[in-house]
């Protein structure tokens, strides 16, 4: 049967790739054998010292800066990258930004925009810069990153969790649009993963949040990461509209 993770000759675009999740992502993909560009926003340092681990080990890694809910920035990104690569397989919308906890009645308007413009706008953006050419060579994957509270909520974040609850109902409409076309269309939802995100919240929050997970403890990028290789895969390929939702027990669908 061979390796069914392997990505060899396949090429992929990761957003927000230069640190957390996206940089695992990223990571895991050139591991096995995806030639990556990611983009970030403003992170230069940690983008070129990502560039210049994976170089260290015979890895190529192509690297930008975009922000994802400009239209004119993601046009540019998409010449960029297939400047590079050629035609685009893979997708994943990593870019995300969290919102500051801050109850609805004094969320100002800039926030709310910021937030989704980010979250859901610009994985609009981005999949729709990818989407026509993959529909048209009758293959590709997108995997936007979602997140556990699109389920479950959090009082102080509403911006952030319609924008991902956004992402998911957004990854089910055009998985049947894509699926046709072998342009498989599917989300990762994760849990409380120890990213600098997460280390925003203070420590009794922290603390609080440990005790309600079944497993005990935050999960890790490298926990997330191997979900989007198989989405990215051909261990992946009867996979359509799904939300996969490494979260530690936090939700169960």
């Amino acid at each position: 049967m061979g390796n069914v993770f392997d990505l060899t000759g396949r090429t992929a675009v990761v957003t927000g790739g230069s640190r957390g999740i996206g940089c695992a992502i990223a990571e895991l993909f050139l591991e096995h054998g995806a030639e990556v560009a990611i983009c970030h926003l403003g992170d230069h340092g940690n983008a070129e010292r990502f560039k210049d681990r994976m170089k260290i080990r015979g890895l190529e890694l192509h690297t930008t800066e975009c922000d994802v809910s400009d239209p004119a920035a993601v046009a540019a990104f998409t010449e960029w990258a297939q400047e590079r690569m050629g035609s685009v397989d893979i997708v994943v919308n990593s870019a995300g930004l969290g919102g500051s906890d801050r109850l609805f009645t004094m969320t100002e308007d800039s926030d709310w925009d910021r937030i989704v413009g980010v979250n859901l706008r610009g994985t609009m953006l981005v999949t729709r810069a990818f989407f026509a050419a993959m529909v048209s060579r009758n293959y590709g994957r997108i995997i936007n990153v979602a997140s556990q509270l699109a389920y479950k909520g959090a009082p102080g974040l509403a911006h952030y969790c319609a924008a991902k609850a956004g992402v998911v109902g957004f990854t089910r409409a055009l998985a049947y649009e894509g699926a046709p076309y072998n342009v498989m269309v599917n989300a990762i939802a994760p849990g409380p993963v120890d990213t600098e995100l997460l280390r925003t919240h203070s420590t009794e929050w922290l603390e609080a949040k440990k005790a309600q997970l079944p497993i005990g403890r935050f999960g890790h990028v490298s926990e997330i990461a191997p979900t989007a290789l198989l989405l990215a895969s051909g261990a992946g390929a009867f996979y359509a509209g799904q939300t996969l939702s490494p979260n530690g027990g936090d939700v169960m669908l």
